[in-house]
């Protein structure tokens, strides 16, 4: 009998307390799949970003022999750089302009085409073409509609009995055309994205809604936009990161002119660093305006995120 004990004590133990055998570490083969495109991500997108940020403290000039070290040396320029702060207030203008042009035209196009019929369809196609269209294009074509002598715009005014003008050569008309083909250009993406939203709203929240009395304009108002507001986030967030990178169409419509009353902060970039050859000084702008797109995208992101609770 306690023989019988002892060997029934051993077995709860040995089944208590199992020994697990260490596995062999074998290598996944589903690395390989995922290695070129990390291989890419590190030559192209990590190292660029670490020798730019290596290159803005020093005086990285190209053809020269030494760099010398700077520290927060091109910084220090750039903040008393009035050019500088000129692109920055002539991005500025353009991103909250634009945006906000385009965010609204999109929702009222997205409102208007929410229901699918073969004309809906053929004006989504229409009002979507321009955002497929490249940049360098729209503002070579932009740039002849808006010539003064030969542009079609100026061309309808006379029409109309109204007096043309020179849009790009204005220093007071340059940056609101530009705005305005930039708007042109964007609200596509917008409308698009804003009306998968807008056909998502529940249906029996609007039926709810006329039920109690309320008319367009409350419906959309309190049914409508708060259902669409993750989509106005995320509308609101990729436009203003393309916005603050304005180079293509100021390059090709007005170069920066006149008097640089268009001129970027990633044209400035391009002037300093490959124009003046001046890499570390363009590696400086580079740096404010990538601090510069990161607030600017948590503010938007902490203050228009959604919440069940709102």
């Amino acid at each position: 009998m306690p023989r019988l004990m002892v060997t029934l004590d051993e077995s709860v133990a040995s089944t208590s307390t199992p020994v697990r055998a260490r596995r062999p570490v074998r290598f996944n083969p589903a690395y390989l799949f995922v290695a070129p495109a990390l291989v890419l991500a590190v030559v192209f997108i990590l190292w660029p970003i670490v020798q730019s940020g290596w290159m803005s403290l020093h005086d990285w000039t190209i053809g020269a022999d030494s760099h010398a070290w700077l520290g927060f040396g091109n910084f220090v320029e750039l903040w008393h750089d009035d050019r500088f702060w000129n692109a920055l207030r002539v991005t500025l203008v353009y991103t909250v302009f634009v945006v906000a042009g385009q965010i609204l035209v999109g929702l009222a196009l997205a409102q208007w085409l929410r229901r699918t019929t073969w004309y809906t369809m053929l004006l989504r196609s229409a009002f979507f073409f321009p955002t497929i269209a490249s940049l360098a294009v729209t503002g070579i074509v932009w740039k002849f509609l808006l010539d003064p002598q030969i542009g079609l715009v100026n061309g309808w005014l006379g029409n109309l009995g109204l007096e043309g003008t020179a849009w790009l050569q204005d220093t007071a008309l340059a940056l609101p055309a530009l705005i305005a083909v930039g708007i042109w250009k964007n609200f596509g993406f917008s409308m698009i994205v804003l009306l998968a939203a807008v056909q998502g709203v529940r249906a029996d929240l609007v039926e709810a809604a006329k039920l109690d009395g309320a008319n367009a304009v409350q419906r959309f108002r309190h049914v409508t936009l708060p259902a669409v507001r993750p989509a106005l986030l995320f509308t609101t967030v990729i436009g203003t990161i393309n916005a603050l990178q304005l180079f293509d169409l100021n390059y090709v419509m007005t170069g920066g002119g006149p008097v640089f009353h268009t001129e970027s902060i990633v044209m400035y970039l391009y002037q300093r660093g490959f124009v003046d050859f001046r890499l570390g000084y363009a590696s400086a702008i580079a740096w404010v305006l990538f601090l510069l797109i990161l607030v600017v995208s948590v503010v938007q992101l902490r203050t228009l995120r959604y919440r069940d609770d709102d």
